[in-house]
Formats: C-alpha cells, sequence, structure tokens
C-alpha cells in the first residue's frame, strides 16, 4: 500500500513583479523504491488555503453500466458527452484515424480549450490511439504513445469536448466512462 505524504513550501519572489512562468523539478538523492509525484498546487498569497484530495476517498462507480458514445469527425467538431452521474467521471477515447494526420494535428480538449491533450507524433490510417483517464495511460495500437496535456473527463449532466484533426481529415472516435456518484468517506 503507498503511502503518501503532504508537503507544503513556499516560494517568495525576489522582486515585486508579475510570475510569467514556474519550473518544479523533484530533485531525488540515495534511496530506493517508488516515488510519485501528484496534485502540485501553485497559489498565491501568504497562507495554504486548500488541497484537493484523491477522488477515490469520496468517490464510487454508479450502478449503471459503463456508457459508449461513437462519432465521425472532419477537422473540427464539437462533442457533447451526457454523463447521468452526480459528479465528473474519467473519459477513456479511442481515435481511429481514416487517413495519415501530421505530427502534432490531432488534438482534444474540454470546453472551448480547457484541459488539452495533443498527440506531438504523426499518426497513421486506421491506427488506434488511446487516452486513457481511467487507467492512466496513452496508446497507439496497444503501445505506450506520447501525449501532451491531461486525460480527459465528463463534467457531470453535460460536457463539451473539442475534437480537432488535421484539415479536411476525418476520424471514428469511441467515448466510454463509468458513471461516478458520491460515496465512500468524506474529506
Amino acid at each position: 500500500m503507498a503511502e503518501f505524504v503532504r508537503l507544503a513550501e513556499v516560494v517568495n519572489k525576489k522582486k515585486d513583479m508579475r510570475i510569467v512562468s514556474v519550473t518544479v523539478i523533484p530533485a531525488i538523492a540515495d534511496c530506493s523504491g517508488r516515488i510519485w509525484f501528484t496534485d502540485l498546487q501553485l497559489q498565491e498569497g501568504s497562507a495554504l488555503s486548500g488541497y484537493a484530495p484523491h477522488t477515490e476517498t469520496c468517490l464510487k462507480k454508479s450502478g449503471n453500466a459503463p456508457v459508449w458514445f461513437n462519432g465521425v469527425v472532419r477537422s473540427e467538431e464539437t462533442v457533447v458527452i451526457f454523463n447521468m452521474g452526480k459528479t465528473s467521471a474519467p473519459l477513456d477515447i479511442h481515435i481511429y484515424p481514416k487517413s495519415d494526420m501530421a505530427a502534432g494535428t490531432v488534438r482534444l480538449a474540454q470546453g472551448v480549450g480547457g484541459q488539452r491533450a495533443v498527440f506531438p507524433e504523426a499518426v497513421k490510417a486506421e491506427d488506434d490511439i488511446a487516452l486513457l483517464a481511467e487507467s492512466r495511460e496513452c496508446t497507439r495500437n496497444g503501445a505506450a504513445f506520447k501525449k501532451d496535456g491531461f486525460y480527459q473527463y465528463s463534467a457531470a449532466w453535460d460536457s463539451k469536448h473539442k475534437v480537432t484533426l488535421e484539415g479536411g481529415k476525418t476520424a471514428r472516435l469511441l467515448f466510454t466512462m463509468q458513471e461516478m456518484e458520491e460515496g465512500g468517506g468524506t474529506f
């Protein structure tokens, strides 16, 4: 069983100016085993105002069977997913291009562009590109595949998902999710 420790650090600015970027580089020395860095949160102000615990402690899968949504997208479309669960759910997405597409031209995003995922390598016709939020993996034809950005989720009730492909190209899509309900312990 993994044991997690919550750490908080204060970063002071050298000058009273706007911060444009932050780089975090975890450094570990003289140890063995597995280390996970999760839930990195940056906030301004002098006091810690909260944190987000892992949802496993407060959510459970609904009694409903998993839900599948099939679609065909040409160039760019917004897909609306109906989630009848009481809260957000991880969304597994399979993309099957109908023709070859250049590197970086296949993109997914929530709403109008948040939580974006981009596939920086070229894809071939009939590849199975899988962005699997449930298991936190990204594959092409079953082998590990690079992605930049975020795994996708479906907000409670309905959520919009922007699918962008190389101009004039088409892909079949399969969205799968297990609706979630509140349950388990409290915070």
